[in-house]
């Protein structure tokens, strides 16, 4: 006859209360490592979807996902001309927020080479990819928006093509992709007012120099679009990125490129590295305090609650003692109930997690290392804190059945 269990049943409503309130207590627990590794998989996940072996960047930046890079587009002649390499193509990546509908959305749009890249490589779950240089979108889910919606960014309306799913930087923003030049005019889009402006400084500098009073003509053409003066090129890209030939050695090719002197060359695995050792880290950082902090209240709370249960049950503990029964008995029969409470606690977690944790906005994997993991402490715990049940089980006395 098994004691423990005995117990449970005849408690059974508490019984199962106790271990719903501690289940919810660690879905929480389970849920801040789900957001640990949401974070390392949304920090990586456009750098493996673009599908670059080496990326070359602005000199001493770690961009253009750790923080801000400029390279000029020429810089993809340099790149293609590089022996080993295949292929190269530029990449342009920056963060916006805009309203639509009264919806305030806030993303991140991806430049696709066009024509070398039109998204097929996303995971499109509807749609299809880029036909065009302009004008179309492919968009992730998460921002809610369906097929065929027109999105107004800066004075053109983009239409969305394809949608993906789970494409989201690390910070949590959806992705949505254009062409490079779709996402060159989104992001140096100015009102017309800073246009009229502009023209009207650069004649203005132009006048006070020797060449404008000499050549009159020359004021009229700094006074025009920016694009039709020679010595201002096209705007700028975030990054251009490389494809290796088979077998080449991406850190001797990463060594040439850098040696050039206004960029940086990196290989995929150091993008990576640099995405998940800035922000990532830090934010996991965080979480991970929060989840030491949470697992030490849950063994304080699963503590007090084995001591209520076996106050509960001092006068069955006392007529154990007195009808000869041995404290292995007494013992075995807190620790199996800790034990027994703290499994289906973390079963209780375990499936209102996997109900709950889709609803929530950012990412949470539950990853089998870490609910095992997770499972082993729980039982840790659940033995560490039946500790001061049995301490107080094993100070009763037989005699405190005659005193009721």
């Amino acid at each position: 006859m098994n004691l423990a269990l005995r117990d449970v049943r005849h408690h059974a409503g508490r019984f199962a209360l106790t271990a719903f309130g501690l289940g919810v207590l660690l879905m929480v627990v389970m849920g801040m490592g789900g957001i640990y590794r949401g974070l390392l998989d949304e920090g990586t996940l456009l750098i493996d979807q673009v599908g670059a072996d080496i990326w070359v960047v602005q000199r001493d930046t770690r961009g253009p996902f750790a923080e801000l890079s400029r390279v000029p587009r020429n810089l993809v002649d340099r790149v293609a001309a590089m022996p080993g390499v295949t292929g190269a193509r530029e990449f342009v990546t920056h963060t916006i927020q805009r309203e639509h509908e009264g919806q305030l959305l806030r993303m991140v749009v991806v430049g696709l080479s066009w024509p070398t890249d039109k998204g097929e490589r996303l995971p499109i779950v509807a749609g299809r990819p880029l036909a065009q240089n302009h004008y179309e979108m492919i968009a992730d889910r998460k921002l809610g928006l369906k097929l065929g919606t027109k999105l107004e960014l800066g004075k053109d309306k983009y239409t969305i093509v394809g949608l993906t799913r789970g494409m989201t930087s690390w910070g949590g923003d959806a992705a949505v992709f254009v062409t490079v030049n779709d996402a060159q005019a989104i992001q140096f889009d100015q009102p017309g007012e800073a246009f009229r402006l502009e023209r009207a400084a650069r004649r203005s500098r132009g006048e006070q120099q020797d060449f404008g009073r000499a050549q009159p003509q020359l004021l009229e053409r700094a006074a025009g679009p920016a694009a039709n003066i020679p010595a201002l090129g096209p705007p700028n890209v975030s990054a251009v990125i490389a494809q290796l030939e088979a077998g080449a050695d991406a850190d001797a090719i990463c060594e040439l490129i850098s040696a050039w002197g206004d960029v940086t060359a990196m290989t995929h695995a150091r993008q990576q590295h640099l995405i998940l050792s800035g922000p990532v880290e830090r934010s996991g950082a965080q979480l991970g305090l929060f989840r030491t902090l949470l697992t030490i209240v849950s063994a304080i709370v699963m503590a007090l609650i084995l001591y209520t249960l076996t106050l509960d049950k001092l006068h069955d503990i006392a007529m154990l003692k007195l009808i000869g029964a041995p404290n292995r008995v007494i013992l075995g029969l807190i620790m199996q109930q800790a034990i027994v409470l703290g499994m289906l606690g973390f079963g209780v977690a375990y499936v209102l997690g996997r109900q709950v944790f889709p609803h929530f906005p950012r990412r949470i994997l539950l990853v089998e290392q870490d609910l095992i993991k997770l499972a082993g402490v729980v039982l840790v715990i659940s033995i560490l804190a039946s500790g001061l049940g049995i301490w107080r089980a094993l100070r009763v006395s037989p005699g405190e059945v005659l005193s009721r």
